[in-house]
């Protein structure tokens, strides 16, 4: 099984991963203060930062984090939510994108709208602002903040029966699955378990 480097911006992200393949070979970096620095735009310094640090690792390299997604992937880096829009895009549209983070919104949605092109399909999704729930994460009240978001989003689709599928745009969001799937009967992605199963499909589970 090949060893994977994980690039976070949470300290919480690593007992999710380890929990998610606790047979692969996961080596974790936390930088939180990238995601501090990249609230306000990844300017040319941080930028140069995050891909010099990431080059320099030997290994395949996942990165967590939305918000600094784009330019891991310049310096070769796997986004951990590139693999879900794909799989959002093969069951169809409406998708509904549902975010927490203002700094997420565009480059989730440029890679949904990547995902869509990529299967000669038009973009057909939603995005649903959450963004005023990111308190509860940040306080660590992660019960509260998958239960606000399942809620939200319920809420939403129930608005929209069109709607074919949801994503959840970031990491930290992925508690409010289990939620959600009490509610609806639509798939509801989460990023983690997506992205293990296609980089390490034996190590997860």
């Amino acid at each position: 099984m090949p060893a994977l480097t994980l690039f976070h911006t949470a300290q919480i992200h690593v007992a999710t991963f380890n929990a998610l393949a606790p047979q692969a070979e996961l080596t974790h970096v936390v930088r939180e203060d990238w995601l501090e620095r990249a609230q306000g735009g990844i300017d040319a310094e941080l930028e140069r930062e995050i891909k010099a640090t990431l080059q320099a690792v030997k290994d395949p390299v996942l990165c967590s984090c939305t918000t600094i997604g784009e330019v891991a992937e310049a310096a070769g880096a796997t986004r951990i939510d590139w693999p879900m829009m794909q799989q959002a895009v093969q069951i169809g549209g409406p998708v509904l994108l549902a975010y927490c983070l203002d700094s997420t919104l565009e480059p989730s949605s440029a890679l949904l709208r990547r995902a869509f092109l990529d299967a000669n399909l038009p973009a057909d999704f939603l995005a649903l602002d959450l963004t005023a729930l990111w308190p509860l994460f940040e306080t660590g009240d992660t019960q509260a903040f998958a239960e606000a978001i399942a809620s939200a989003i319920t809420t939403e689709v129930k608005a929209r029966p069109d709607i074919a599928a949801v994503v959840l745009a970031q990491a930290s969001m992925r508690e409010a699955r289990a939620a959600c799937n009490l509610h609806l009967e639509i798939p509801v992605l989460a990023s983690p378990e997506i992205a293990l199963q296609t980089l390490l499909p034996e190590g997860t589970g």
